[in-house]
């Protein structure tokens, strides 16, 4: 990503501020020549922060930083940033699978069927919401309170990292498992899960990415 200067910076904050605006002014307002600023924003230009017009003067382009930030993201996938992902069977009771929740400290779990198959998934809110209610956890089995297939969000290792931030921005959830598709001899589509994609793995991408340019 491109490194800016100081100069850099109060230039694209003038021109947010004032745009249009034309070069002389910038100058005047930073207290430099004319002659000075040309090479900052020549710089500024082709690299798609500030477009030119003539007899119009400079304007900021926001597309400029996000295109750029998407070409970044998308050469990550879910392979380089996904988790261990941590999974119940559908008999696991209620109380169990909260004790797994708090030792694994994760916000969701989820369910596999006797095939080892993913057949659901249980969040924090979840049990939550059972804790409450009048079910004895040490008895109900967690697939009582599942969300269950296909009305999970999931990926593949060979996805985006922006694909992920649509998925978990649209439907509002904190994390998705990671999934292989397999069609069984019945020609019914399972998925095995093979990780997990969070918030905090997210979050972890963009704190190292920041890091690199310290």
């Amino acid at each position: 990503m491109i490194e800016l200067s100081d100069r850099q910076e109060r230039i694209l904050d003038i021109v947010k501020k004032n745009a249009p605006i034309t070069g002389e002014k910038i100058a005047e307002l930073l207290g430099v020549t004319r002659a000075a600023l040309r090479p900052d924003l020549a710089v500024l230009t082709m690299s798609g922060f500030l477009e030119a017009k003539p007899r119009v003067g400079y304007t900021f382009r926001t597309e400029g930083i996000e295109s750029e930030v998407r070409r970044v993201l998308n050469q990550y996938r879910v392979r380089d940033i996904q988790s261990m992902p941590v999974v119940v069977k559908e008999n696991c009771s209620i109380y169990d699978a909260i004790v797994t929740l708090f030792i694994e400290d994760t916000g969701s779990i989820f369910v596999l069927g006797n095939d080892n198959y993913l057949s659901g998934l249980v969040s924090r809110k979840d049990f939550l919401k059972t804790t409450l209610g009048q079910a004895d956890i040490h008895k109900v089995p967690v697939n009582v309170i599942m969300t269950r297939m296909p009305n999970i969000v999931t990926t593949t290792l060979d996805e985006t990292v922006v694909e992920v931030v649509k998925k978990i921005v649209e439907h509002e959830v904190d994390s998705l498992p990671v999934v292989k598709c397999f069609i069984d001899p019945e020609g019914e589509e399972k998925l095995e899960v093979v990780g997990k994609i969070t918030k905090t793995n997210i979050a972890r991408l963009f704190l190292d990415l920041a890091c690199q340019r310290v």
